[in-house]
């Protein structure tokens, strides 16, 4: 659906893009990451044809961008970080209005608005003033003007940024609905939010691309600092020696927990599993095993590490 080649963008004095390639597939829900300034909306304006880039090509649907700019627009929802909404008017006037600036006909507006009041939650509040609306309800609003003339691809920047977890919510789950028929690109800066709606993510830093791939092989990238967590009955001493002595334990850390119990934490050599080693040896030794557990990087551990500078990476 997306396919972005060598991808430049320089203003004056400064490169916002700096040659990225990438491709997103037909249902793909995909998140560009990264702080403000990485290039993640400046990509997004690039793909909905709202700037030019300075050099590079974009297609969207097999069409490029740039020589073919209205086809590609009509098969595009885009949704901006400041969603602009006429404020003054109900939303399902302005949806209507905006259904025929975008090329539908009378009849097929007035279906499609139908359509996209209930996909969006919107039917009960219909004749209120967009004005008179929260933050939440304009966010919908502005998903519904996107989805309005049925686009192949949706465009969204910061869609889920001033909104309360109940209004997230909401807006996360009509986001992976979409899916089923729609290829979603999202722009983002919350992590979380990223890890728990996108089915592949592309991590921005300074205009180029540092990593892309799913939530689960990203974590490959720390699987060498992926700690066993096991909590065991047994005297400290014996269990220091243990550890000391296993060959597949490059760290370790013994602290008291309840009871009698020391929670150890161990850390591998090249990232291997300890855990049916753990197990083993304490049904061997007899010891009493109450967690045994393998620790899992968030999202936000794996951006870190990502684009930390070699210099910061190399303190730590």
């Amino acid at each position: 659906m997306i396919e972005v080649e060598n991808l430049t963008k320089r203003y004056a004095g400064h490169t916002a893009v700096a040659g990225i390639s990438f491709t997103v597939a037909p249902g793909e829900i995909v998140g560009l990451l990264g702080p403000n300034g990485a290039g993640k909306s400046t990509t997004m304006r690039i793909l909905s044809g709202f700037m030019p880039a300075t050099s590079g090509t974009v297609r969207v649907g097999g069409l490029d961008v740039f020589e073919d700019s209205t086809e590609v627009r009509r098969r595009i929802g885009y949704m901006p970080e400041n969603n602009p909404l006429h404020v003054d008017m109900r939303i399902r006037e302005y949806l209507k209005f905006r259904a025929r600036l975008k090329g539908l006909g009378w009849k097929r507006s007035r279906q499609r608005v139908d359509t996209v009041l209930e996909q969006c939650g919107l039917t009960e509040v219909s004749k209120k003033i967009i004005g008179h609306l929260s933050k939440g309800f304009r966010q919908r609003v502005g998903l519904a003007d996107a989805l309005v003339h049925e686009p192949e691809l949706i465009i969204l920047d910061e869609p889920t940024i001033g909104l309360d977890p109940h209004q997230i919510r909401a807006v996360r789950q009509l986001i992976k609905s979409l899916a089923k028929t729609h290829t979603v690109l999202i722009s983002t800066h919350i992590l979380p939010e990223a890890e728990m709606t996108c089915n592949r993510m592309l991590i921005l830093y300074e205009g180029k691309i540092l990593a892309a791939d799913t939530p689960e092989n990203l974590q490959s990238l720390m699987s060498s600092s992926n700690q066993i967590v096991a909590e065991i009955a047994a005297p400290e001493n014996e269990l220091k020696d243990c550890w000391s002595q296993m060959p597949e334990v490059s760290h370790f850390n013994i602290a008291s927990a309840e009871g009698e119990y020391f929670r150890c934490a161990l850390t591998p050599r090249d990232g291997m599993d300890l855990r049916p080693i753990v197990f083993a040896l304490a049904r061997e030794r007899g010891w009493y095993l109450r967690e045994l557990t393998r620790s899992r990087h968030s999202l936000e551990d794996i951006y870190v590490r990502v684009t930390s500078p070699p210099e910061e990476d190399e303190t730590k």
